[in-house]
């Protein structure tokens, strides 16, 4: 579903992203982690169509995103970090008018589908602005599988939520991960081991570590010589601190 190869991105004579490569299949919910400049963001502009790759070679479902990015935006679904919502509107116009723009062709029945999964149907009739910070953030992620995507890529989905909205948000990533390809960038260390059956770390914008958590808290724990965490793994791959470094 999302391919990328030799990927690099330059801001200037900054770096940003250098010669990463990785590939995401149909059904995995991928957790992309690592310090702040690490390349996340940019890395999902590429996969977003909202930058043009510098080099190298990147497909999502099947479309290479620098040739044809109306291909790839018909099949994604994003929700940016700064969720996208017109607050004056209801819940049910917002969705409709995203529907309609995106050309759907059943659009009534779309709005239902994606509100039902999403647990909107009780507030449909009730402007944005009146919501919760985690139903608003339910309407972004609908609005993001309105059109039934086979990627979506979510950008730090749960912050600013409560506890309670937080496990609301991660069953919901998980159930809509069954069906479609899941990236989500994340600071939250415990939302990888919640919901990501395969993390990727990036630092100074290179891939440092690749693969399923349990994989790899397992070859850190050889290492430490007892069971490693996700906070270990963290510092000791962006750190470069090595097995030392991550006991502290």
């Amino acid at each position: 579903m999302i391919e990328v190869e030799h990927l690099s991105y330059h801001y200037g004579s900054y770096c940003a992203v250098d010669d990463i490569s990785f590939c995401l299949a149909q059904g995995e919910i991928v957790a992309l982690i690592g310090p702040n400049g690490a390349g996340k963001s940019t890395t999902m502009k590429v996969l977003t169509t909202l930058l043009r790759p510098e080099s190298g070679r990147v497909c999502v479902a099947g479309y290479e995103v620098g040739e044809r990015p109306m291909e790839v935006r018909r099949r994604l679904g994003y929700l940016p970090e700064t969720n996208p919502l017109y607050e004056d509107m209801l819940v049910y116009d917002a969705l409709r008018s995203v529907a309609s723009q995106r050309g759907v062709e059943d659009g009534d029945g779309c709005v239902v589908e994606a509100a039902g999964l999403c647990g909107l149907c009780e507030v449909m009739h009730r402007p944005i602005e009146t919501l919760s910070r985690g139903y608003r953030q339910r309407v972004g992620i609908a609005q993001a599988i309105l059109h039934r995507p086979e990627v979506l890529i979510l950008d730090e989905a749960t912050t600013g939520l409560d506890p309670n909205q937080i496990m609301e948000i991660r069953d919901l990533i998980v159930e809509i991960g069954r069906e479609r390809t899941v990236l989500i960038s994340t600071h939250i260390l415990q939302e990888v081991s919640a919901i990501a059956n395969r993390v990727i770390v990036m630092n100074a914008g290179r891939i440092v570590a690749d693969g399923s958590l349990e994989k790899l808290l397992s070859e850190l724990g050889e290492r430490l010589g007892r069971r490693a965490t996700v906070e270990e793994l963290f510092r000791a791959t962006t750190l470069g601190l090595g097995v030392e470094g991550a006991k502290r």
